[in-house]
């Protein structure tokens, strides 16, 4: 009989050759990433609901496709998954049954457009904390095969300062704060940036200004909001850019494809790219012993509530 051990060697060889498979067989998959071995993580999140935290992530997410690059995202918010809704695909299965071990990593990954690929979380996140220690170590395994398939892996939390938020914010190598001009959302912003800022001073959070009346309001907006953080909490802020007001925003959610695609040439496309440049240009001047990848992420996420 094969024991617990020899079982889960054999899952995970069989996960690695099909995820090798894959990455062969990437055309898209740009010379610039060819060698390097861990997948960059970016965790976007925000201090309230309703400011577009899940457009900015799809959004980018496909940008960053467009430029040659692959892209996972994995939808985190508990209980309220909303990229399957924006994409309108119907996921055949989640987080969850990889938790269970009842599927592998493969068997999670939905297809989405532009060749990026996501994966639905739903109440999956919170069975982590049951598991026994050898699902722990197939989960992990199973995850850090995300390695091998993504360039990017964006990571869409829930809003607010829910231990399970905080947690994969500290986790990430990278954090895009998304901040809309109305107070509440400030407010709120703050209350996540001071929350960061009593457990790891150090954490690069990047402010995206979302639904800004014109590039000076963002500027203010942010301007403002780093100077406070800086001074009260000792946070040092990164401003990557700012997304206007735009009524095409909502009307590409209900029509269920995101608005990049449906409108390819506007300014805020534009806008989008150039953020995506951003992480870009960021993640070449990187080594990849700089870099954790997937299988970092998650073992900081899971020590925050196993140790």
């Amino acid at each position: 009989m094969i024991d617990q051990a020899e079982k889960l060697r054999n899952i995970v060889n069989n996960i690695k050759k099909e995820a090798n498979d894959i990455s062969s067989q990437n055309i898209n998959h740009t010379t610039e990433n060819i060698g390097r071995r861990h997948a960059k993580v970016i965790t976007i999140t925000s201090g309230k609901g309703g400011v577009g935290k899940t457009s900015v992530t799809v959004n980018l997410a496909i940008a960053l496709s467009q430029k040659g690059y692959r892209v996972v995202i994995i939808d985190a918010d508990l209980g309220l998954s909303n990229i399957d809704v924006v994409f309108g695909i119907v996921p055949k299965y989640s987080l969850l049954d990889l938790i269970n071990c009842n599927k592998g990593i493969l068997d999670i990954l939905c297809e989405g457009p532009n060749n990026i690929k996501f994966i639905s979380g739903g109440s999956g996140v919170q069975e982590l904390i049951n598991l026994d220690k050898n699902s722990l170590e197939s989960f992990i395994a199973n995850m850090s095969l995300l390695d091998h398939i993504a360039d990017y892996i964006l990571v869409d939390t829930g809003a607010g300062l829910s231990d399970t938020v905080m947690d994969f914010v500290i986790s990430a190598e990278e954090v895009i704060l998304v901040v809309t001009p109305e107070p509440t959302s400030i407010t709120d912003a703050y209350a996540v940036v001071k929350t960061v800022s009593r457990i790891k001073k150090d954490c690069n959070i990047n402010v995206l200004i979302n639904r800004a009346d014109s590039e000076n309001e963002a500027k203010n907006v942010y301007n403002n909001f780093s100077a406070v953080a800086e001074r009260f909490l000792s946070m040092k802020l990164n401003a990557i850019g700012y997304l206007p007001y735009d009524h095409s925003f909502t009307k590409s959610v209900k029509l269920q494809k995101p608005y990049i695609l449906n409108y390819p040439k506007s300014n805020t496309s534009k806008l989008i790219k150039d953020i995506a440049d951003i992480f870009i240009k960021n993640n070449l001047e990187q080594t990849s012993v700089e870099q954790l990848g997937i299988k970092g992420f998650i073992n900081r996420f899971v020590g925050l509530f196993t140790n």
